[in-house]
Parts: structure tokens; C-alpha cells; sequence
């Protein structure tokens, strides 16, 4: 009688994180390896030791970070970045030993290596490094994360993993970046033949200025200073080129997030929302709402000392969703995600794996509400994080 009355107890539990879209490797985290359209429980330990503050999603991995500095992995395993010591994928989240008694401030995930950053300013990598991008001087991969011997003496702040190359900020405000190279994407390459780098070099170029936040994805590079200025590098979303040192981009918009995918940007400056590049899947809807017409505006992105003249690029702005301001931001390769700041959740772009959680593989050219379920009344409704993988999503209530 106790067991089911407790099984009846666990099953109108409120829900209170969800994934959908690709699942083949584990990465949905729900138990199982199938894609799924509509959102999905999350199996998150129940007894981990704080709530989930932030989510990274890779290329078919995961990694949840909690309020108390604790971490869990999930999902594809085979290069072994999920950092249990094995290359098995695993379907739900399982919490990382090797950090039982680290405090982790800060991940980030690659599309197959993962980065943590404690909070005495360590960074330990594991995960594919067959392109230097875990930073160790060699090209090998780890299955446990390893601390990369560069930074013990300096202090890492935050760290932001690309497809194959990885950026760090030091407490010091200097950029560092390892890996594939042949972008730009970790700075002025050292010969035009330099394919990766294994050790972290210096990223020069920026000007006198707080960095705040660093992003990668794909093979781009991007950074955000204390005034909300941009920086773009690597490979190019602004203009026709690549560029191998940070250019200040829009500089007429204060912007405060920032959300990188394969083939287009996200930017949210006061509660709106910009988009910068192209998606793929846009020809997939033939029409577009009035309400959702697209706004185009020329934004001029600044030369700099490395530059000879200015470029002219469009940003797209996305109108105001049901009369509500944008609250936070995420992008996955060809996916992106949104909440407002009512908590209200939506997505659009690539649809194939279900990543949308729409209930179809359709792809969407404007934002579509997201339907969450069963969702915990215990959070506030403005509490909703949105994290974006390759091809799937997760949602988390934050309080």
C-alpha cells in the first residue's frame, strides 16, 4: 500500500523541468534513446543539492548545473564528455563524481567536449580533443575532466564551447581560446595553414573594456562588454568574410544576451529581440501573420584598427510576442527559444527531431508557444530558463 501510495504521489508531482526534440543518444534525459516532439519530464535526481541554475546543451549532450555548484551529464557519451570515466551514452542525468567535493560556477558544452569552471578559478575539459579544443598541448580525448595545466595559476571566470574549439575569461579580463582555428574563431591564426591549436593563446583586439560574457557555437566566437557592446569573430554572421580578432558589431544597440547558433545570432537589447544571419528552414512556411512580420533594419557594425572601412549588415527584429518583452534567449544549430517575461515560452526555426516541442517535425519561421503541461505552480510564472542543444530543448522552472 505504501509503495503505490507513493507511486500515485510521484505521478501528480508537478513537473518542474522538461526536454523534447532529438533523443537517439540520451540526450532528452527522460530514460530512454527516441526523439520526442512534445516536452518530456526531465529525470532530475530529486535529492541533488540545490536547483537547477543552467543548463548547456551540445551536440548530443547535456550538462545541469545546480544553485550549490553540483553537476549533472546526460546523453551522448562516446568521446567521453560526459566525464564518468566510460564512453557510454546515458539517458538520464547522472551526477559527476569527480567533482563531489569541487563548487562548479560555470559550464559549457561543445559538440563533443564539455568545459567546468570552479570557483576557486580551475578549468577542468574532458570530451573529444582530436582538434586541441580541450586545451591539454596534446590532441588526445579525456573520459574524466582533466585540468588544463594553463590556467593554474590564473583565475577562470567563464568559459563558452564552440563545435570543436573552446574560449575562457580570466578574472583578469583576458580572452584565451584552443581549437579549431581555421575560422578564426580563437584569434589571428599564427600561419595560414594553422588548422587548431592545443594550448590557449591570447585573443588580442578588444579595446579598453569589461568583458561580461563570452559565447561559441559552431565555428563562431562572441563576446559582450559591461556597456553592452558586441563582439564578433571567427566565422562570418556580419558581412561576407571571416574575421580572426573580435569586431565591435551594432554598436547603436545596448545589448544585454546573447544567443549563438550555427547560422544566425540572437541578440536581446530592452526587451527586444534581434536576429542576425539566416536560418535554412525558412522557406518551410509559406506565410506570415501580420502580427509577425519581420522588421528589417540597417545597423552598421564599426570598423576597427584591423578593419579599413565599416560593413553594412541586416538585422531582422522580431515583433513583440502577444505584447510581451523578451526576457531570456537560447539557440541551438538551427533552433531558437525564447521566454517573455510572463514565463510564456516559444520556438522556432529547425523542426526536424521535434526540437520545437510544437508535436510535429515541421519548421517554423516565427515564434510558436510552447505548451509546457503539467507545470509546478511552486515557481513564479517569470522563473523559466530555456537551454538549446543541437537538435533538442530543455526548460527549467529556476525557483
Amino acid at each position: 500500500m505504501e509503495k503505490a501510495a507513493a507511486a500515485a504521489e510521484e505521478e501528480h508531482e508537478e513537473t518542474w523541468a522538461w526536454t523534447w526534440g532529438a533523443g537517439t543518444d540520451g540526450q532528452l534525459g527522460d530514460g530512454g534513446f527516441q526523439d520526442h516532439h512534445l516536452p518530456q519530464p526531465l529525470l532530475l535526481n530529486p535529492h541533488c543539492r540545490g536547483r537547477v541554475s543552467f543548463v548547456a546543451g551540445g551536440g548530443a549532450h547535456a550538462i545541469a548545473l545546480t544553485s550549490d555548484g553540483e553537476v549533472f551529464t546526460w546523453g551522448r557519451g562516446t568521446h567521453g564528455q560526459l566525464g564518468h570515466g566510460n564512453l557510454e551514452n546515458i539517458p538520464h542525468p547522472k551526477s559527476v563524481k569527480f567533482f563531489e567535493n569541487s563548487t562548479i560556477t560555470c559550464v559549457s558544452t561543445g559538440w563533443n567536449h564539455s568545459g567546468f569552471a570552479t570557483d576557486s578559478g580551475q578549468l577542468f575539459m574532458c570530451g573529444d580533443g582530436s582538434f586541441g579544443q580541450l586545451g591539454t598541448g596534446d590532441n588526445q580525448s579525456r573520459n574524466l575532466p582533466f585540468e588544463v595545466p594553463f590556467f593554474t595559476s590564473k583565475h577562470v571566470e567563464k568559459l563558452a564551447l564552440g563545435m570543436r574549439h573552446s574560449l575562457v575569461l580570466l578574472k583578469d579580463n583576458s580572452v584565451y581560446g584552443f581549437g579549431s582555428a581555421r575560422r578564426g574563431q580563437v584569434g589571428k591564426p599564427a600561419s595560414k595553414n594553422q588548422k587548431f591549436y592545443n594550448i590557449p593563446r591570447l585573443i588580442d583586439g578588444f579595446p579598453n573594456c569589461k568583458i561580461l560574457g563570452l559565447y561559441a557555437n559552431g565555428d563562431h566566437s562572441a563576446a559582450l562588454d559591461e556597456s553592452g557592446q558586441l563582439y564578433l569573430w571567427g566565422r562570418a554572421l556580419v558581412g561576407e568574410r571571416d574575421d580572426d580578432q573580435p569586431r565591435a558589431a551594432f554598436p547603436s544597440l545596448s545589448i544585454c544576451q546573447v544567443a549563438l547558433g550555427w547560422h544566425h545570432a540572437l541578440v536581446l537589447s530592452g526587451g527586444e529581440l534581434y536576429t542576425i544571419g539566416a536560418y535554412r528552414h525558412q522557406k518551410h512556411n509559406p506565410t506570415l501573420s501580420d502580427n509577425a512580420v519581420v522588421q528589417q533594419l540597417n545597423l552598421t557594425t564599426t570598423s576597427s584598427t584591423h578593419h579599413e572601412s565599416s560593413s553594412i549588415s541586416n538585422l531582422e527584429k522580431v515583433p513583440s510576442i502577444e505584447g510581451e518583452q523578451v526576457a531570456q534567449i537560447a539557440a541551438g544549430t538551427e533552433h531558437s527559444a525564447l521566454v517573455t517575461d510572463s514565463g510564456a515560452l516559444f520556438t522556432w526555426g529547425w523542426g526536424e527531431h521535434g526540437q520545437l516541442g510544437l508535436g510535429d517535425s515541421c519548421d517554423q519561421v516565427v515564434p510558436q508557444r510552447v505548451n509546457l503541461g503539467n507545470r509546478s505552480s511552486r515557481s513564479s510564472a517569470s522563473s523559466l530558463g530555456v537551454y538549446c542543444g543541437s537538435g533538442f530543448t530543455v526548460a527549467v522552472s529556476l525557483a
